[in-house]
């Protein structure tokens, strides 16, 4: 199990980097949003995803573990790089585009994926579609933050 968590969690890695040479992003002009009073958890954030990134890797293993035919794993594998690709192209595409709205959409479309993801994992494991929760409860507070902020800085025409 160990060898198959270190090889799911090497293609994550790889995907992450491949994403960010691909699609570079602009802090800077991240950092200087305005942000809501109320988002004091800001510094968290960087360990809310590290750990969701754990418990999806921690998921796939599991589900590729289980009896099911090999064709379903690969579809749910693919499956779940695209979710890791939504997550991933977030900040690049609202930083390149210099649009939080756009930021929101692509916040909501993955957390669509995964819910999508989440209901064809769970019928084959439910601690793979357990692992898959965190993400399904925190990608909508990620968007909604982003939604307030879309609405503090709004795009310049």
């Amino acid at each position: 199990m160990i060898g198959t968590w270190l090889a799911i969690a090497a293609v994550t890695f790889l995907i992450g980097l491949a994403l960010n040479q691909l699609f570079p992003s602009d802090y800077k002009w991240f950092m200087r949003l305005r942000r809501p009073r109320w988002l004091t958890f800001e510094r968290f954030i960087p360990v809310i995803w590290i750990s969701i990134f754990i418990c999806g890797i921690t998921s796939a293993t599991y589900l590729w573990q289980s009896t099911s035919p090999a064709n379903l794993i690969w579809w749910l594998m693919l499956g779940y790089a695209i979710v890791e690709i939504a997550v991933l192209l977030y900040t690049p595409v609202m930083t390149r585009l210099r649009n939080v709205r756009i930021g929101a959409l692509v916040g909501a479309i993955g957390f669509f994926l995964g819910l999508i993801l989440t209901v064809q994992v769970w019928q084959i494991s439910t601690i793979s579609g357990w692992l898959l929760m965190p993400y399904l409860l925190w990608s909508p507070v990620g968007t909604y933050v982003t939604w307030v902020m879309a609405r503090l800085n709004p795009p310049s025409e």
